[in-house]
């Protein structure tokens, strides 16, 4: 099994933004406000995704979920104050 990179980033209203950050959390190590990143199986991303989709309003909301087959891939930069980081997975 090849796990799945994913860098996952959202917008949803106000009242739907605890379910969506917990459910994330769940799966992704959480890095800034509504940015997640990490590896996954292909079950665990189409549960997550699956997860994701009933909860938000898709005329409403937007869920963006970037992936790759290695973090090795990836490059980035932060610029100011870093957040979250790769702790524990709730």
């Amino acid at each position: 099994m090849i796990p799945i990179f994913v860098i996952l980033v959202y917008d949803t209203a106000a009242e739907r933004n605890p379910k969506v950050l917990k459910t994330c959390r769940k799966y992704l190590h959480w890095t800034q406000r509504s940015h997640f990143l990490g590896e996954l199986s292909t079950a665990q991303f189409r549960s997550l995704m699956s997860t994701l989709t009933a909860t938000i309003d898709p005329t409403h909301d937007s869920i963006v979920a970037y992936t790759t087959r290695s973090p090795d891939l990836v490059e980035s930069t932060t610029l100011g104050l870093a957040l979250g980081g790769p702790g524990d997975i709730l």
